[in-house]
């Protein structure tokens, strides 16, 4: 809950962000138009080459797990088999991401409804198991129970962990030019998904907690699945079918967004303008879906996807703190900029308090893993120098996938020409 809590705190300053800069690409359209191109393409390198592929990695794994569970019920699925029925997956929506906005976007939302259904039974089931008298794993003395007192820092990194769970609060603002009317709809959508996301998050998890103990739970490969297994009796092939479809809608989403980023940056002159080209007749970012999908199965073929979720959940955060202090200092930097919406000063103050709490202790007990996330971004340094703040560059890389006959439009900005390459 606290997680959701301080989610919602950043959605606040998002939707301010996103109605006074209604650029698509989030964060990086933000810091970019705030803080200038080098700290702009510093976010942008580290989403494009671990973020969004890691955490796409992860989704599809998730899906492959899930299938593949009833096949293999006493052991783990093998790992040629989960990375095989993953790629199948990643390469199946992005051609439908390719052929199609509308396609993406109404597999979007029949999985979403699929998703909230199958949650909306856990809790279902939870609440009827709680009726039973059946929620000893939920009393205070065993669910505060501890086998060794966590560490402030110990309690950081779950909150670092928590974020990952929540990543997705700021999706839509990477594509607000391609949402109806985005002063009006983008901060409704953020002002009923939080609450939404939240309150069904919360109440599964207790849900769980009145059939599996804190120790099963941890050893579970598939917790929905050992769910359905102790309380739905026949009907237990449900939960395998409904979380594989929510994590096919959840890689459906993050495509989407992904390839939208890729898309933005490459309009900005800070990748190269092959991804800022659209398909003239289906009006989607092609290259930029192709690039994700391979960023992403060239992830899943190193196999440390669990390992890199740590410095994911680093990044990610570190990225939302840069963002929201960035609406801070756009306050102070252009004051009289109309802003249809306004949040509390004490709403981006009280984030920046907790995300400095928790980055600070994050690094005093895991220093390696932040350290590694810290010189992933970095790594973006001399490239930027290299490829975008270098402007005498040789004419073999001054026109690097310069234009593209055929099939492809480049978009251009209001100005009307084409923004440099990379």
């Amino acid at each position: 809950m606290l997680g959701g809590g301080i989610a919602g705190l950043g959605s606040l300053c998002y939707a301010e962000l996103g109605v006074t800069i209604p650029k698509s690409g989030g964060d990086y359209s933000y810091v970019t138009e705030i803080f200038g191109g080098l700290v702009g393409f510093l976010l942008l390198w580290s989403a494009v080459l671990i973020m969004y592929p890691t955490t796409l990695a992860v989704i599809a794994l998730t899906f492959s797990n899930y299938v593949l569970q009833p096949v293999f019920p006493d052991c783990v699925p093998p790992y040629t088999a989960t990375r095989t029925l993953s790629t199948v997956c990643l390469l199946f929506l992005t051609w439908v991401n390719c052929s199609s906005v509308r396609w993406a976007t109404r597999i979007q939302d029949v999985f979403t409804i699929g998703k909230l259904l199958a949650l909306g039974l856990i809790i279902v089931v939870g609440l009827v198991q709680i009726c039973k008298g059946h929620y000893e794993a939920l009393s205070p003395q065993v669910a505060f129970e501890f086998w060794k007192t966590p560490s402030v820092g110990q309690i950081a990194l779950a909150f670092l962990q928590a974020s990952f769970a929540f990543s997705g609060w700021n999706f839509l603002n990477y594509v607000t030019e391609e949402v109806v009317e985005p002063r009006r709809n983008l901060p409704r959508a953020i002002y009923i998904s939080i609450p939404l996301v939240t309150f069904v998050y919360t109440f599964t998890n207790i849900a769980y907690f009145t059939a599996m103990s804190p120790e099963e739970l941890l050893t579970s490969n598939a917790v929905a699945v050992t769910f359905g297994q102790k309380l739905l009796g026949m009907f237990s092939s449900i939960m395998p079918i409904s979380v594989a479809l929510s994590t096919f809608g959840g890689i459906n989403g993050y495509l989407f967004t992904s390839s939208r980023l890729c898309f933005s940056g490459a309009r900005e002159g800070h990748l190269p303008s092959l991804l800022a080209m659209i398909h003239f007749k289906n009006c989607t970012p092609i290259p930029a879906l192709l690039v994700c999908c391979a960023a992403t199965i060239v992830i899943l073929c190193i196999g440390e996807t669990h390992t890199l979720i740590n410095y994911v959940s680093f990044i990610n955060y570190l990225s939302y703190g840069v963002t929201i202090a960035g609406l801070l200092f756009f306050r102070w930097k252009k004051p009289k900029l109309h802003r249809p919406i306004k949040v509390n000063l004490l709403v981006p103050v009280l984030y920046l308090i907790f995300w400095a709490f928790l980055l600070v202790f994050s690094f005093y007990t895991e220093p390696v893993v932040c350290g590694i996330g810290l010189i992933i971004i970095l790594t973006g340094v001399p490239v930027y120098f290299l490829g975008v703040h270098w402007k005498k560059k040789p004419k073999c890389l001054d026109t690097f996938i310069g234009k593209q006959p055929g099939l492809f439009t480049p978009v251009r900005d209001t100005v009307g020409h084409i923004h440099k390459t990379f």
